[in-house]
């Protein structure tokens, strides 16, 4: 009998990635990955393709999505796993966040501008296509034209926060956020947890308003953790009662470091977040 493999955070052209939604579900099932969620910053764009493709290949696939929203002026990520994609209150808050990142593009374009870097704007928008801008578009954008020499550089001179062309946005508000996760019968999930790089009271107490406002899981392991950050994640989870999750965050083959299905084992004491899903 096959093991079963769980990646529950990867990303497509739909948003940052750079393989299409077909392509990051057969490139999952080459690396053993059986049950997959495409989570798109914002969109759910790609998860079409992708349900067809898993289903041709014999993937579970787990319709996905990545929210930013802000609470106490700090951004967070929030993926809502397993949601009605047809939602219409879903789609209405990703629609206004869709046009908050249009917004935002705009505005770090002619910041751009005003440090010299001309025609930033059209060039993001030429390269998203049908997907969402993001951050990394014009990482992307400052690397191809030279302006830097990696893309973490792009971060580090412009685009990161504090930087030249750095633009602190209002997402939408964390209660929404899980409203509509809730309301799509998803499951809300905080990303990463540890990058937001919060002090450990600060962490206690976004978790608590996370918990209070309905919020059911806690991401665990990613394509990067580390065995303390792991630890840490895992204490997270157990003193909030959240059911841990795995994922990657697979954005590009490019990247060494982080792999579809590359993950540590959730600890032994942590409930899956899979334990909620639908049948």
């Amino acid at each position: 009998m096959n093991q079963i493999k769980y990646d529950l955070h990867c990303h497509s052209t739909a948003s940052d990635g750079t393989l299409l939604p077909a392509e990051v579900v057969l490139r999952a099932k080459e690396h053993g990955v059986t049950t997959l969620a495409l989570t798109d910053h914002d969109t759910i764009a790609g998860l079409a393709q992708a349900q067809q493709t898993a289903q041709e290949n014999e993937i579970s696939l787990i319709s996905g999505i990545e929210l930013s929203c802000t609470w106490n002026k700090r951004t967070f990520h929030i993926l809502g796993l397993d949601i009605d994609p047809n939602n219409a209150e879903l789609l209405e808050g990703i629609k206004n966040l869709q046009n908050t990142r249009l917004e935002r593009a705009y505005k770090i374009a002619h910041k751009l501008e005003k440090n010299k870097i001309p025609g930033a704007f059209d060039a993001v928008l030429e390269s998203a296509g049908s997907g969402m801008i993001t951050r990394s578009h014009f990482a992307e954008f400052l690397l191809k034209n030279d302006y830097v020499s990696t893309i973490q550089g792009a971060f580090d001179h412009y685009l990161g926060q504090s930087k030249p062309a750095f633009v602190s946005t209002q997402w939408a508000e964390l209660d929404n956020t899980i409203n509509w996760i809730n309301n799509a019968g998803g499951i809300a999930v905080v990303a990463h947890p540890l990058r937001y790089k919060l002090t450990a009271s600060w962490m206690r107490r976004f978790l608590t308003d996370f918990k209070e406002l309905g919020g059911q899981g806690i991401e665990i392991i990613t394509g990067r953790s580390t065995p303390d950050e792991i630890r840490r994640a895992a204490h997270f989870a157990t003193q909030f009662q959240l059911h841990g999750s795995v994922g990657s965050d697979f954005h590009t083959p490019k990247n060494q470091w982080v792999e579809l299905g590359r993950l540590a084992a959730l600890p032994n004491n942590i409930r899956p977040i899979w334990q909620l899903f639908t049948a």
